[in-house]
């Protein structure tokens, strides 16, 4: 049998001092022992893994220390402190309420609350996982958790507090524990190694604490495993290899893609990280991860925000220079939504690859919205190269990318922008061209103003040229007026395909029926409408509200009248005439039995036959 004891019994804390990430309790319960102004009852709660109980067993072997010191600190060298290392302690004793929950269990629990401690000053009870008691088993140690005997000392731990009963609550002095921080359990990791004669890489140390999240007895579970595999020496591969952990290195070198807008490597480096067995989700999220320590590292005052080792943050601060902050809020809003709607992608790959490529032209949109624009190249006809910039820049609409050039490489031939003609309002025949009315009533407007070279983009100017991005830019109103006229007096003027007359609207009306798919419509149109001409108005008469329905669905029927008769003022009325509706012929109700029978021989006449031929006859 293996003596081999894991090291989060191996190394629990057995004095104060020794605890990890917790100095606010153990501080305020040394104070509480020198002033002599300790409660019957306390509740230690928090997340598993902080030091709850390691705290409350501390607690109780100091209370029953013989030699206790001036730091109140247990002496681990008296009768009490021996027997209580060696689990032979009679005054402290400990119950699982997790599987001792039931009224019985705290019944006998108050029982021995009644006995005297046989050495020592107090018996201390431990109860561990308290809310997991029932209501009963709540309501039974009110009474006791409340008046205890002078030598009676509670210590209740939790995870759950907010399962725990109020009245409960207001009888315990309650102590909150926190999460370890990394670099404290970073720092309580090398100390074991120390002790252990390892040799460890600070890197892998920080991916166990990361790990852990904020538990010290996870990441020791984590070290022995590591341990346990890597020997004497535990390297920073051994740990994400084990850990199953995504490299740094696949971040940095990501970023610096972006940054470049190589999309072929952004695309590569992803396919690699998949075949490496990782989801898709994991990458997305250690990429923000990444991304917001970028954020933090662009500024001094944050870096202590940063819980990874020195050469890990100088990595950090290195490539953060090189990145916008503009470029890292984008990039993480993007990966965000993409985050959110993960879950209901159906091709999840896509989705997450479609994000990247958005990522990856960041900065280009960001130039095109705020920067100036580049001279672009053009060759004349001999060849050479020419460069041209227009007297006003063209506009780019902000935070936007054009789809064409959206999987392309980063080159100043391709810059995003709105042509000349978008500038300029587009007139339709039902839309009004309608003045603003905070500008002054000229003939010729005011030039909108664009920002000067000295000014740039400063910040104060953005918003500005964010509203002249905006707005439309209004030219002469009689120019555009003068434009309009001209382009009315070029109409082409379309000739008609036919003369109308009812005839024609009736052949129209059939040709459009012909080329529907249903035919459940077409014969409605073509049986169960009557149509009637009068000046330019067609009125067509229908059997039913379900034919009216039909032909009102049928809006483009009316839309080819209109063009084969080039008559856009033809209009169709939907007119219900019973009169058109099909009457089926009464027939009298057979009365008399001959009638029956008659009746009978018309529906089915092998019944006569049948009659004949085994002599049948009917009662009349």
């Amino acid at each position: 049998m293996s003596k081999f004891v894991v090291s989060a019994r191996k190394y629990r804390p057995h004095r104060f001092e020794d605890v990890v990430g917790q100095s606010h309790v153990t501080n305020t319960l040394k104070n509480a022992l020198r002033n002599d102004h300790l409660a019957h009852a306390f509740l230690f709660c928090g997340p598993r893994g902080v030091g709850k109980t390691t705290c409350a067993r501390i607690l109780a072997k100091v209370l029953n220390c013989q030699n206790i010191g001036a730091d109140f600190e247990p002496c681990d060298t008296c009768d009490s402190c021996r027997a209580f290392n060696e689990n032979a302690s009679f005054n402290i004793t400990e119950l699982d309420a997790a599987s001792n929950n039931s009224v019985e269990h705290i019944r006998a629990l108050i029982e021995q609350v009644r006995f005297q401690p046989q050495q020592g000053k107090y018996k201390v009870f431990i109860i561990d996982e308290v809310h997991m008691l029932s209501q009963q088993a709540f309501n039974a140690f009110l009474k006791t958790l409340e008046e205890p005997p002078p030598y009676a000392i509670f210590i209740l731990a939790t995870t759950e507090k907010h399962k725990i009963i109020p009245t409960i609550l207001s009888r315990c002095q309650i102590f909150d524990f926190k999460r370890i921080q990394v670099p404290d359990m970073v720092a309580h990791l090398k100390g074991i190694c120390d002790t252990e004669a390892i040799q460890a890489d600070p890197e892998a140390l920080h991916i166990v604490a990361q790990k852990a999240d904020g538990a010290l007895r996870d990441a020791l579970s984590i070290f022995d495993r590591i341990a346990a595999f890597s020997g004497k020496e535990i390297k920073y591969q051994d740990v994400i290899d084990n850990l199953n952990v995504l490299d740094y290195d696949y971040y940095f070198k990501f970023v610096d893609a972006l940054l470049i807008e190589d999309m072929a490597s952004v695309m590569l480096i992803f396919d690699e990280i998949l075949k490496k067995g990782f989801d898709p989700d994991i990458f997305l999220n250690g990429l923000s991860e990444h991304l917001r320590n970028l954020l933090v590292a662009k500024d001094p005052q944050t870096i202590e925000l940063l819980t990874l080792s020195e050469g890990l943050q100088k990595r950090y601060l290195h490539q953060a220079a090189k990145t916008s902050s503009t470029f890292l809020l984008t990039a993480l809003n993007l990966a965000n939504d993409c985050d959110i709607h993960y879950k209901t992608a159906r091709n999840k790959r896509l989705h997450v690859e479609m994000t990247l490529i958005k990522m990856t032209y960041i900065n280009r949109a960001v130039e095109i919205s705020n920067g100036p624009v580049p001279l672009v190249e053009k060759k004349t006809p001999d060849g050479t190269n020419q460069e041209q910039s227009t007297s006003e820049p063209p506009i780019a609409r902000p935070g936007l990318v054009s789809p064409d050039t959206e999987g392309k490489k980063a080159s100043p031939e391709m810059p995003v922008l709105v042509s000349d003609a978008d500038k300029e309002p587009k007139v339709s025949e039902q839309s009004e061209i309608k003045p603003d009315p905070a500008e002054s009533l000229t003939e010729e407007p005011p030039k909108l103003e664009e920002p000067s070279q000295e000014t740039g983009n400063s910040p104060a100017n953005i918003p500005q040229a964010e509203s002249l991005m905006a707005l439309p830019k209004l030219g002469d109103m009689n120019q555009m007026l003068q434009q309009l006229r001209e382009e009315a007096a070029n109409e082409v003027v379309v000739s008609a395909k036919y003369e109308l007359s009812l005839e024609n609207v009736e052949k129209v009306w059939k040709e459009y029926a012909d080329q529907l798919e249903q035919d459940s419509i077409r014969n409605m149109l073509i049986n169960n409408v009557e149509l009637e001409l009068e000046d330019k108005k067609i009125t067509a008469l229908v059997s039913s509200k379900l034919v009216e329905n039909a032909v009102r669905q049928e809006v483009r029927v009316i839309q080819q009248i209109r063009e084969d008769f080039a008559m856009r003022d033809l209009s169709l009325n939907i007119i219900i005439d019973k009169s058109k509706m099909p009457v089926a012929p009464k027939k009298a109700k057979p009365m008399s039995n001959k009638e029956k029978l008659r009746s009978m021989y018309e529906k089915n006449p092998d019944i006569k036959t049948l009659a004949e031929k085994f002599g049948l006859r009917f009662d009349e």
